[in-house]
């Protein structure tokens, strides 16, 4: 091993000292020095073995140690090493991927980004609209122009409130004539297992009331039924996935879950549509399966997902005008970026901009954030050093000054994230106004949860539309675990954790995707009412999608990459803000950097 002058047990003793332990079998291959420096720069690295090593080598960017050895930990207790290797190339696999340029050029949706011009005169490329006539749509052209062309800034049931029911349907109207459909309220108290229980019982009753209703499933039997059945059979079952596996043979085993009993359902790899599905399932989900029954097994022939009905409308406003949407502003960093902004505030206040771009911010009536309004304190290890702002009220004190430019009668709507001073459990509650007393002070700015429901644009004769806002906290494991979005473009592709979480109803199917508050009587994340409009951040990469007729959104940032994402490997994409036209639903994205 050649580690230039450094002899085995020296190399050690320094890994030792940085935090690392060293297995010696890594010495059995020789260790050059790029792989050595690799290994130097990892900061998060606890345990290096030849595993561990290979997935350095392979890797152009850090990794995250945390979750390969929560892998590692779970395969010991599991004593199941096929498992913990199977998750390791997973692993490999989503980060090679990630890095292909080819892959994400494949997937990009087609969009017009232009910029806008400090002046009378400015380009103005191609209109971009939605298509209804599929269920799932990118970005279609059209060849003629309206006053939404823009994209760039160069100068670019009701019920109470109670000890255990927190969730309220709010029937007024709030003073900037934004109603709240949707908001929770989290009441503490000493938490026992029913209250978790409940909260998989209301979710499971709920998708099961939908999955009744589809035409594969009308044959539905409970689990216990179909375990006392002798004969094949064709049958129909709902369950929540308790287990998925593989065997040896590469088929799929789900074991899957109702209130009667268990069951193992087999997706075989010889129906390669239905095993590429099935890879794409998640454990906690709530789905039909319609197959044969045969000895207190099932065989799967399709999966149904709750899912939005196919004939849901696309609803559009009488009258033209805007809403636009911002998530992730970290105000507090010392990597926000506070040039960009201002040329947003520039922008909206109409003081910069070709004419269309500046009539169209004269018409924008409502901007909506989606989370991380400040960069918070100890949010990932050496925050602190990239903190400019390094007391959190006078982070909401700097956030409150900005917005304050921003004119009156656009209304604006706030709801929390991961980075907020908020407890991180969802539902999060609204700002604590011990933390940003500011936000309560500004007429025109509309508070809520994450997640909530807001009902915009309503009228005398339009029902406007209902918009549904998740920060999107539960993101991050549906991109490393559903294998049709880690390779698909992962975390540039917010639309298909989107799609996949309307197609189950929930904002996070999974119980391990987010933490959750247990105080309500009905899982409050269930997606129960269809929205027009699904709006996000978190991610830090701005895309729009359209799935049977929701319009998707995914807020981009305002801040650079910061080193833990680089760590991770991610690539933000900041200063993009999505603007609709609410009478055409036509979307464009509006560029700032």
């Amino acid at each position: 091993m050649d580690t230039k002058n450094k002899d085995k047990e020296k190399f050690i003793e320094d890994m030792f000292n940085k935090g690392i332990l060293i297995n010696k079998d890594i010495f059995e291959k020789e260790l050059d020095e790029t792989t050595i420096d690799k290994i130097e720069h990892e900061g998060d690295l606890i345990v290096l073995n030849n595993d561990y090593l290979e997935v350095i080598s392979q890797q152009k960017s850090l990794v995250d140690w945390y979750e390969i050895d929560k892998y590692r930990v779970n395969s010991e207790k599991e004593r199941n090493d096929d498992l913990y290797q199977a998750q390791l190339q997973n692993f490999k696999k989503s980060n090679l991927i990630l890095n292909s340029p080819s892959i994400s050029q494949e997937q990009e949706i087609i969009s017009a980004e232009s910029e806008i011009k400090n002046s009378k005169e400015g380009n103005i490329q191609e209109n971009v609209s939605f298509s209804s006539s599929s269920d799932y749509s990118y970005f279609s052209s059209s060849n003629h122009y309206s006053s939404n062309i823009i994209d760039s800034l160069e100068n670019d049931s009701t019920e109470s409130l109670s000890s255990t029911s927190t969730e309220t349907i709010n029937k007024f109207t709030s003073p900037n004539k934004v109603e709240i459909v949707l908001s929770y309220q989290n009441k503490p108290y000493k938490y026992n297992i029913k209250d978790f229980t409940q909260i998989f019982t209301s979710r499971y009753r709920f998708l099961e009331s939908l999955l009744r209703n589809r035409q594969e499933l009308q044959n539905t039997m409970t689990i216990n039924r179909i375990l006392s059945k002798k004969e094949k059979e064709k049958i129909a079952l709902i369950g929540l996935i308790e287990n998925i596996s593989e065997t040896k043979n590469g088929n799929t085993i789900l074991t899957m879950e109702d209130p009667t009993g268990k069951i193992k359902v087999l997706l075989s790899n010889s129906k390669s549509e239905l095993y590429k599905q099935g890879k794409d399932l998640v454990l906690d989900e709530v789905i039909g399966i319609s197959g044969v029954s045969s000895d207190k097994f099932v065989f799967a022939e399709e999966i149904v997902w709750p899912d939005i009905p196919s004939n849901n409308l696309l609803k559009k406003s009488y009258k033209e005008e805007y809403a636009i949407f911002l998530s992730d502003i970290h105000v507090g960093s010392s990597l926000f970026m506070k040039e960009e902004f201002d040329k947003f505030l520039q922008w909206i206040n109409g003081n910069t901009g070709n004419e269309k771009q500046r009539l169209i911010s004269e018409k924008v009536k409502y901007i909506i954030i989606a989370g991380d309004l400040v960069d918070g304190i100890g949010i990932y290890p050496t925050q602190i050093e990239e903190l400019e702002i390094k007391d959190i009220v006078m982070q909401y004190d700097e956030f409150c000054r900005l917005i304050r430019k921003i004119p009156s009668d656009k209304e604006i709507i706030l709801c929390p994230g991961n980075h907020d001073a908020i407890h991180l459990a969802e539902p999060q509650t609204s700002f604590d106004d011990k933390f940003a007393p500011g936000l309560f002070k500004i007429p025109n700015v509309t508070l809520v949860t994450n997640p909530s429901i807001i009902n915009i644009g309503k009228t005398n004769n339009f029902e406007g539309f209902n918009i549904l806002i998740y920060h999107g906290y539960s993101f991050d494991y549906y991109v490393n675990n559903v294998e049709s979005i880690r390779n698909g473009g992962g975390y540039h592709r917010a639309d298909l954790v989107m799609k996949c979480l309307l197609k189950r109803r929930h904002l996070a199917p999974s119980f391990q995707s987010t933490p959750y508050f247990p105080a309500h009587k009905e899982d409050p994340l269930l997606i129960k009412k269809i929205p027009d409009f699904f709006i996000s951040g978190h991610i830090h990469y701005s895309k729009v999608a359209n799935y049977k007729n929701v319009t998707m959104i995914s807020g981009s940032c305002w801040q650079e990459k910061t080193s833990f994402q680089e760590k991770l490997g991610h690539e933000p994409e900041p200063a993009r803000v999505p603007i609709v036209n609410l009478k055409t639903r036509e979307v464009s994205i509006l560029r700032f950097k």
